[in-house]
């Protein structure tokens, strides 16, 4: 067995929509289920994917069944309903702990809708191809600039600096969309330009 995992506890069976929850609780913070679905449209929305809230709030019910995380109520700042705060337990710190250093890692798998339609480029108008490559230019660098922010908002954060860097690489994924999406479009245009060339005249 290798050292670095002799000894190591095998990670309890979560749906990855449970680790990514535990994993926004394991930066020491009480978080109600509110705040774990901001920080996950901050952070996991940018490279992987931001849980809905019926996900979140089952997450944190079956955190808690398992021991992984504690619940309390306090007033609120403002309004009259009490809210629920979660917090991570040691145990859950050491599940979601050894899940990272020990979890197969899944390899990425590129599920790309403008590449798709690019593909099939031969039965489009070239007019539609640009549209579908510019809307995704567009949309790219939307959220390079939403990347951007973010990483300048938890700039003051220390426990995020791991975080930040995710969010600083979600930011140079995004700038890279984007300038291939122009490389595409002058792609596109000298291939029109070549089979202008080579259209027989009648």
């Amino acid at each position: 067995m290798d050292e670095k995992t002799e000894g190591a506890a095998e990670p309890p069976g979560l749906p990855a929509t449970g680790w990514a929850v535990l994993g926004l609780l394991s930066f020491g913070r009480e978080l109600s289920g509110y705040d774990v679905k901001k920080w996950s449209d901050r952070s996991l929305g940018l490279f992987y994917w931001s849980p809905s809230f019926s996900q979140i709030y089952a997450e944190l019910k079956r955190l808690e069944k398992t021991g992984y995380a504690t619940s309390r109520l306090v007033a609120p700042e403002t309004g009259t309903r009490d809210k629920r705060v979660y917090r991570i337990t040691d145990e859950g710190l050491a599940a979601v702990r050894a899940w990272a250093r020990t979890a197969p890692l899944d390899p990425p798998v590129l599920k790309h809708g403008p590449m798709l339609r690019l593909w099939l480029g031969h039965l489009l108008e070239p007019d539609r191809m640009r549209e579908i490559l510019t809307g995704h230019r567009e949309y790219a660098e939307t959220m390079r600039l939403r990347a951007e922010a973010d990483v300048a908002e938890s700039a003051a954060d220390e426990a995020w600096a791991y975080p930040r860097l995710t969010l600083t690489w979600a930011e140079r994924y995004y700038t890279a969309e984007r300038d291939l999406a122009d490389a595409m479009l002058a792609d596109v245009e000298e291939l029109e330009k070549q089979k202008e060339k080579e259209r027989p005249w009648h």
